[in-house]
């Protein structure tokens, strides 16, 4: 489990800052991972004007993989469906979501055949989008799918040459995370954002995903849900970004 006495030295990113990300895409690999790794911040800038587009990498559809009421196709339609409640509750309108559908637990690496052109794709919607700032796994979450993500998404924004801030926020370091896995000293600088104020949306976001959240799928036993333990990280009025060094921002 992380430890957070580095938690101790992150910077707050005051109101004034956090609406200068402007323009904002959020990457998630999975649905649910725009809402626990940085919902709060998502209602923050939504509040202040700010446009926010989500992109959806993966197809989400291997969280039960043996389920017979919810194949593949059926299981990806519904979880699209609960990210889609859940950035509704947040803020963002369903015309400024994107789905690129690589195949959950499969998204491909930097030495994956199919890697160059999964880039593209999404090199394709930031392009559209034109994004200030974009938010997306840490780049060591200790999940495969989320590695992969912030790969895809680095070749994606050298493709486009754009100059874009870029945050990177915490879902399963919280909890499976190795020494090997944080932050190196001096590599990054840590913000914190007080997401008190939108911390309800937060909940109501998280709880969109029956899916991941609930019994909902009660015909595979092996399917994964997050843990109330797991779901206990995503409960504090405060969400974590790692920006890389050196920057100058206030």
């Amino acid at each position: 489990m992380l430890q957070n006495n580095w938690l101790q030295d992150a910077k707050l990113l005051s109101p004034t800052a956090l609406q200068s990300l402007g323009t904002t895409l959020v990457i998630a690999p999975h649905a649910d991972d725009e809402s626990l790794g940085c919902g709060g911040t998502i209602v923050l800038l939504r509040q202040a004007g700010m446009p926010v587009h989500v992109l959806l990498v993966s197809d989400s559809s291997m969280s039960h993989p043996n389920s017979k009421k919810y194949p593949a196709e059926k299981l990806m339609q519904l979880r699209e469906n609960e990210l889609l409640s859940a950035v509704e509750v947040l803020g963002v309108p369903a015309g400024q979501v994107y789905f690129t559908r690589l195949k959950d637990s499969r998204v491909p690496h930097q030495d994956h055949d199919d890697f160059n052109k999964a880039a593209q794709v999404i090199a394709n919607i930031i392009t559209n989008v034109r994004p200030q700032t974009i938010l997306m796994p840490w780049r060591r979450d200790p999940h495969p799918d989320h590695r992969a993500t912030w790969q895809l998404v680095q070749k994606a924004i050298d493709v486009t040459a754009l100059s874009c801030r870029v945050l990177e926020y915490l879902v399963w370091l919280w909890e499976r995370a190795d020494a090997k896995d944080l932050p190196l000293p001096g590599e990054m600088k840590t913000w914190k954002v007080d997401i008190l104020s939108a911390l309800n949306l937060k909940h109501r976001a998280i709880a969109a995903h029956l899916s991941q959240t609930t019994a909902l799928i009660d015909d595979d036993p092996q399917g994964f849900t997050l843990s109330e333990h797991m779901l206990a990280h995503f409960k504090h009025p405060a969400e974590y970004f790692f920006e890389e060094q050196p920057i100058n921002h206030e």
